[in-house]
């Protein structure tokens, strides 16, 4: 631990470090598009739409990182009616990205038109259709992530860097990311405005109450937990898929960026479980734990114990008396046990519990950050 860890504590100085590391990569990334209008376009969007995948997608080498890029914003705007005002202008200025689009490699055009067309096919078929069964769910998912799980692989695979992964382990990668986020934005959906977004299946809810919006209801509180639990433990099904997939990566930039988001997606998974708050508002990882995610992730082992450590904190959660609670634990313990018998763990000390705040430790931090910013300022 450094200087600042040492004063502040290891969140502050992953903080540190992620926020320097951040404005690096961005003003290496500018300086490289700065001579093409829609590159500088391209990643402008991405970092105005998605400034979490902005960091991980930069660390790729160029031509990868290009065509993830445009990927990313493709499928972005095939998911953009009634969107936000950046999803508006992503659209009206859609032509630079089609442009950056005809620059890429055949390869990696194939795949983004192969997948954006199957996207587009699967979104279309559940307009007007509703979850009603589990299986619905995973179709669902699939549909709108799995596939995206399975372009990526096709992308790092024309990229020369890696050997074609299995669609089903590509599939669970973008299903294990997906359900976490239905399972922990089920507020902001279920209040939507005009009309409620409904993802998660009747098959599961209707367990618990009559109708999906009943679950944020203070009186219906323990059933709610319940249900919340039920969706997790849906969700941890996918983790030893993940696990395959990753440990099957070659390039390192491939790995982290693979790895990033799925050790933040258990982590949430872990902090959502026997949460009645996804009920009541927003639930997300602090920043701090975040930054550490991305800095901590480097190697496969970092992926192991970051399963294993995140996995034993929602371990701590289950009660018993949960009506899932033995399978629940039948899939943590089989996380546990995969990440074990890599023999490759280490010790992080990940914790889920908001630490004390230091107004005056806070004060250092940010006159910390403005030190480092003017410094790289300096030298430009």
């Amino acid at each position: 631990m450094g200087v600042v860890g040492a004063l502040l504590g290891p969140e502050a100085e992953a903080l540190v470090r992620l926020r320097a590391a951040a404005w690096r990569l961005r003003r290496e990334v500018a300086a490289a598009t700065d001579d093409d209008e829609h590159w500088a376009f391209a990643y402008s969007m991405l970092h105005r739409v998605s400034r979490s995948f902005a960091i991980v997608i930069q660390q790729l080498g160029p031509d990868l990182r290009n065509a993830v890029c445009v990927f990313y914003l493709v499928l972005r705007a095939l998911d953009t009616v009634g969107g936000t005002k950046d999803c508006k202008i992503l659209m009206d200025k859609f032509h630079y990205v089609l442009t950056a689009f005809l620059e890429l490699g055949s390869g990696y055009q194939e795949a983004i038109e192969e997948i954006t067309r199957r996207m587009g096919a699967g979104m279309a078929k559940f307009i007007c259709k509703e979850v009603e069964t589990v299986d619905d769910y995973d179709e669902y998912c699939h549909y709108v992530a799995g596939l995206v799980g399975i372009g990526l692989s096709r992308l790092f695979h024309a990229a020369g860097l890696e050997d074609l992964a299995p669609e089903p382990l590509s599939n669970s990668m973008g299903l294990f990311l997906q359900k976490v986020n239905i399972t922990r934005d089920y507020l902001e959906d279920i209040n939507e405005i005009p009309k409620s977004r409904m993802f998660w299946p009747r098959e599961i809810w209707s367990k618990y109450v009559d109708k999906l919006e009943d679950l944020k209801y203070e009186n219906n509180s323990v059933k709610a937990v319940k249900c919340l639990n039920e969706m997790v433990t849906n969700g941890l099904i996918h983790t030893e898929d993940c696990l395959r997939y990753m440990s099957a990566l070659k390039d390192i930039t491939i790995l982290r960026f693979c790895a990033i988001p799925q050790v933040m997606a258990l982590a949430t998974y872990a902090l959502c479980y026997n949460n009645v708050n996804v009920f009541r508002g927003v639930v997300k990882l602090r920043r701090g734990l975040t930054a550490r995610i991305i800095n901590e992730t480097n190697s496969m082992a970092d992926v192991y114990t970051a399963f294993y450590e995140f996995s034993s904190l929602l371990a701590e959660k289950i009660d018993d008396n949960d009506p899932n609670a033995s399978l629940t634990r039948k899939r943590v313990n089989a996380i546990k046990e995969t990440c074990k018998s890599s023999g490759l763990l280490k010790i992080r000390g990940y914790d889920l519990d908001r630490p004390k705040r230091n107004p005056a430790m806070i004060m250092m931090l940010l006159l910390l950050l403005v030190a480092i910013f003017l410094g790289a300022l300096y030298r430009r």
